[in-house]
């Protein structure tokens, strides 16, 4: 499970959510992984070993630079867990329905 909270920390922040739907894109530098934003290397260095610490992203060694890549299995892990509540929210909105049914009948009955 600590793993997990780790994921479900690293995409806490909305930077680190858009480093994630760039990588779904493809491989990237740091350089390029900054332009986007305004902020410093460092701060997106920092991001990314949240994004590393939790296994949501790896550095390769090509040539002289060090790619970033996206590492799926961690989302899919969250996306799992949170599937887990799926029949939770379903039955929730099914009761929502019945009730939303309930009014819009007693309100026509008036």
């Amino acid at each position: 499970m600590v793993q997990l909270d780790h994921v479900f920390q690293a995409l806490a922040d909305p930077t680190r959510r858009a480093i994630l739907a760039r990588l779904a894109s493809g491989e990237a530098t740091v350089n390029e992984l900054v332009e986007p934003f305004a902020l410093s290397q460092p701060a997106i260095s920092k991001h990314l070993k949240v994004l590393e610490r939790a296994g949501l992203v790896s550095r390769g060694r090509a040539a002289q630079f060090r790619p970033v890549r996206l590492e799926p299995a961690p989302l899919a892990e969250a996306a799992q867990w949170i599937g887990g509540y799926r029949r939770f929210w379903e039955a929730s909105f099914d009761r929502l329905d019945e009730y939303v049914r309930e009014l819009k009948e007693r309100h026509d009955g008036e």
